[in-house]
């Protein structure tokens, strides 16, 4: 690994949302383009070399309630993809999806090692993109599990870069940590929206390599 962004000792690893609904290899109901078999490999590949390095990992798994918000089907008239306005704030209008206890819901990255499942997305009124914390603040054990392991750098990749990788990274970062995005083992949603993500990122001062360098 290249020791001048990682250090075993500090570092942890953050796999965003590598769920079964937003795969195309799993046809999932939110698929990100890209997300074939041979990504799910390259993830697990990786993954796994992070963990035989010894490198604690942190999967970040979406666990939403049926009548989740963020559905459409839950809001009359809505249409799959659609921005409304709910409660003062914008809210992107997806079809269901990683629901609690469902095939869609199921993390398909499996290792041997220290793995921790932090689980988001749980309140019926937020949507929560973040590892950290979801959209109306309330926070996950994210930030807690990591300071009890002594880490202060993050190693982050996975689904989707422009919405749940943007956001724990941003959310990291905050929260003051050091972060580095590895682009090359995230996929996004659109071109556009991901340019905007990685600039975003970057603009925060979070480093993106294009691959991890092992």
């Amino acid at each position: 690994m290249d020791e001048q962004v990682f250090s075993n000792k500090d570092t942890g690893v953050i796999v965003a949302d590598v769920q079964a609904d937003f795969t195309e290899f799993k046809s999932g109901t939110l698929a990100v383009p890209g997300t074939d078999v041979q990504y799910i490999e390259a993830v697990e590949t990786a993954t796994r070399q992070l963990v035989q390095q010894g490198l604690p990992v942190y999967l970040t798994q979406d666990w939403h309630p049926a009548d989740h918000v963020s559905f459409f089907t839950n809001n009359s008239g809505a249409e799959p993809m659609q921005v409304i306005e709910i409660d003062g704030r914008p809210q992107v209008m997806w079809p269901p999806h990683c629901v609690q206890n469902t095939p869609g819901a199921e993390i398909l990255i499996t290792t041997e090692g220290s793995t921790k499942t932090v689980h988001k997305g749980m309140d019926t009124k937020y949507d929560s993109y973040s590892g950290f914390a979801d959209d109306g603040g309330l926070k996950t054990e994210m930030d807690s599990l990591l300071r009890k392991d002594g880490i202060k750098n993050l190693i982050i990749f996975g689904l989707a870069t422009d919405y749940c990788v943007k956001a724990t990274a941003i959310d990291a970062v905050d929260a003051g940590y050091k972060v580095t995005v590895i682009e090359g083992l995230s996929k996004g949603v659109a071109p556009e929206t991901t340019a905007r993500a990685l600039e975003d990122m970057k603009a925060k001062g979070i480093i993106i390599k294009a691959e991890l360098a092992m």
